[in-house]
């Protein structure tokens, strides 16, 4: 019985990722972002937990890794690619309301929000080549799923009302929706915070990035934090990786 339990603790953990981000879904729908951002917060602690937790206690399993991509599908692809449906079906609608929009307007109103669940697919696509990928086991390849969730997440939160007043915000918002779904599956090499040795010599790059981390969330707030320190984390990742194959 003990083992057996034992055996499930991380699962239970990767269980309570999914509730959580199905709550965030939930939250999206209803355009309560704040709401919708904690719960995939509360998602990525439990992501992180589970993983932790089956290996300190011997009991990871091939259950387990499959449990914890769907979850995640959840939790960091449909829970985020909701809030983007939620912001974009507002602001098609104020469009629409204000008679500020022509023809093409009106014809792709009703489709125009759906677009946003784009992410959700490459974000599942990001988690099956995951599984797959040998490479990806002290570094990334593409952007992680619970990153860009973190940031489209906070994004929304903190600015999704000044975007509510650009002319363009749509065109915006799905550009940077394209990108980032590129970002989730494509050959970009990326750091993870995962130390083998705590040698500073060694890990430069990881303290130097935790440092200025802390700083931004100390200057900027939880809130604009995340959005900002992943900006900035995909745009070091890509400045490392040019200047390896400049080297090379």
């Amino acid at each position: 019985m003990i083992n057996r339990l034992k055996n499930n603790i991380p699962n239970m953990l990767t269980c309570c990722n999914l509730i959580s981000g199905c709550i965030a879904v939930y939250f999206a729908f209803g355009a309560r972002f704040k709401e919708a951002f904690l719960f995939i917060i509360i998602g990525a602690i439990f992501d992180f937990f589970d993983g932790m937790v089956a290996r300190l206690l011997h009991v990871s399993s091939p259950i387990g890794k499959e449990l914890d991509s769907l979850a995640d599908v959840i939790t960091f692809g449909v829970a985020p690619a909701t809030m983007i449906f939620t912001e974009l079906t507002a602001l098609t609608t104020s469009c629409f309301a204000t008679a500020s929009c022509g023809t093409f307007c009106l014809k792709v109103q009703p489709i125009l929000p759906f677009v946003a669940f784009i992410l959700a697919a490459f974000s599942a696509l990001r988690l099956a080549k995951f599984n797959l990928d040998e490479r990806q086991t002290t570094s990334f390849i593409g952007l992680p799923t619970p990153a860009n969730a973190l940031f489209w997440s906070s994004l929304l939160v903190a600015h999704s009302t000044t975007i509510e007043t650009f002319s363009f915000a749509r065109q915006l918002i799905i550009a940077l929706l394209f990108i980032t779904s590129y970002l989730l599956v494509c050959e970009l090499p990326m750091f993870a915070l995962k130390f083998k040795t705590y040698a500073f010599a060694e890990n430069k790059l990881k303290y130097g990035f935790v440092a200025f981390s802390i700083i931004v969330f100390g200057l900027t707030g939880i809130i604009n934090g995340f959005w900002i320190v992943i900006a900035c984390y995909v745009a070091l990742s890509a400045i490392v990786a040019l200047m390896g194959r400049n080297k090379a």
